[in-house]
């Protein structure tokens, strides 16, 4: 089934209005969000206990992971994000 993500296809709606990707219009977009979602509850077990690396590294997640949902958005949307 890995297969299914390689093939080519547009996994999400473009907005009408304002910049990005709308919602996911396919099975495979609302598993990349569900990975989004599961990557962002497992690092806030980072927070659980407060140390300034448990923030650092929340935060580096956070932003390593958004970065890659819009990189992945933005290639499975078709047209130009506006």
């Amino acid at each position: 089934m890995l297969h299914k993500f390689f093939e080519p296809g547009d996994w999400f709606a473009p907005k009408k209005h304002g910049r990005g990707s709308g919602f996911p219009t396919a099975w495979q977009g609302w598993v990349v969000i569900a990975a989004y979602v599961g990557i962002v509850a497992g690092l806030s077990l980072l927070l659980e206990r407060p140390s300034m690396e448990g923030y650092i590294l929340y935060a580096l997640g956070l932003i390593v992971s958004t970065a890659a949902l819009m990189l992945i958005a933005r290639a499975r949307t078709p047209g130009r994000w506006r």
